[in-house]
Order: C-alpha cells, then structure tokens, then sequence
C-alpha cells in the first residue's frame, strides 16, 4: 500500500511499500494551508507539474536536504540545473521516468507556467500532469493545474488511472464544475480535491465536487493536510 498525506494546495508526499518517498509539487515555506509540525524526513525524488512558486518553492531547499531526483518538464528541470540541483532528469509529455520505486508519466495540462528568478519570471516551458504507476501496475493520476480538456478521455484510455487528484478552487485552475466534466472523462473511481482553500480567491470546495458527482458513482476523498492515507 502506498501512503499517501496532503501538504496543503497542491504537495503531496506519497511513500512506498520500501520506504521510498515521492514529493509532488513542493510548497511548504509560505504555504498557509501547510500542516504544522509536519515533517519532511525522507525524499527519493520531487516530480514537478510546472514551475510556479506554489508548486515548486520547496524544490531548492529539498534538494539541498535530501539529494533528491527532480523530474520535470526540460525547461524547469534545466532552471533548477543552473540553480545547483543535482539529479534532475527533464523530460517531456508522453515520456516516462521509471524510478524503480514508481513510474511516472508526463501528460498534457492546460496552464501556463514560469519560474521566479530574483524579480524576474523566466519561461518554463509548458505545464504537465504525470501518471503515477505504482509496481502493481494500479495508477493514479495527477493533473498540476488545468482546466478541463477533453484528451482527458485519452489519459483514460491509455492509462485507466482509479484515482485522480484534481485541482477544484476556481480562478488560477479549474473549479467543481469542470473537475466534475474531468473526472467523467477520465472514467476514474476516486478523485482527490486539491489546489482550493489556500486562498480567498480559490472557492472550489469538495462538498460541490461531490454533489455534482454523486449520480455519476465517483466518490470524492478528500484529505485533511498531513493526516496520510493509504492507497
């Protein structure tokens, strides 16, 4: 079983059966829905959806910690190269980086995405999601920030994934009513809510996800920030 606990917005660390941890985009100085005293004791590798700060800001401390492997998009994982992160692998949509403990699979997002560098914003190239397959072979799926876009229905053919976590706070991504559309296209058993609450302007709320999918037989799991679950 795979654990998984919510850091707050869109962190996620997810820990394996041989201990091995995986971070999805780090947020944790700064992040007001971060869980208090939680801490961060071990990190095999950070798999990255794009390089806005709300997603990436943990990286550079992370890496100077634990070591890590960064898995991102070319353009980001080449930003953080430069910045003195070690093991960075870039890829791009539809490639795979097996971990030994994990694959991951970069798909298509639709967002936009930039790094901060001093006062500046640098490109970084596209925003992705990732197909997270597990030694088993059960998948979950992880969509970064996007809205709703129908090659979700591909993600489902080429991967059946039985979880999806979604972004739902409206604003910056998509909010409970395409998450609801995201989650019928991608034929997924579970959807855990992310991305909402952080901030006043991210309304989306999970009780909405689950009305508007509760005809459709999709249960919505959602987490309480550092209380970890098992998959």
């Amino acid at each position: 079983m795979t654990k998984i606990t919510w850091l707050g917005h869109a962190a996620f660390e997810l820990q394996f059966d041989g201990g091995e941890v995986l971070i999805l985009d780090p947020w944790i100085e700064g992040n007001p829905a971060y869980p208090k005293n939680h801490l961060i004791e071990r990190v095999d590798a950070i798999a990255l959806s794009h390089g806005h700060a709300d997603h990436a800001g943990g990286v550079l401390p992370l890496a100077r910690k634990f070591a890590p492997k960064l898995i991102a998009i070319f353009e980001v994982a080449s930003f953080f190269e430069k910045k003195g992160v070690k093991n960075t692998i870039g890829i791009n949509k539809g490639g795979t980086v097996d971990l030994g403990f994990v694959k991951l699979t970069m798909t298509h997002a639709l967002h936009s995405s930039a790094l901060q560098d001093g006062d500046e914003l640098v490109y970084g190239g596209e925003a992705a999601g990732y197909i997270i397959t597990q030694k088993d072979g059960r998948r979950a799926y992880f969509a970064g920030d996007t809205t709703v876009f129908l090659d979700m229905s591909l993600i489902a053919d080429l991967y059946q994934p039985e979880i999806a976590f979604l972004p739902i706070g409206d604003h910056y991504t998509m909010g409970p009513h395409e998450a609801a559309h995201a989650a019928r296209l991608l034929k997924v058993k579970k959807v855990i809510p992310m991305h909402y609450g952080t901030f006043p302007v991210l309304t989306g709320r999970p009780e909405d996800l689950a009305a508007k999918l509760e005809k459709d037989g999709v249960e919505v799991w959602t987490l309480q920030q550092g209380e970890p679950v098992q998959w």
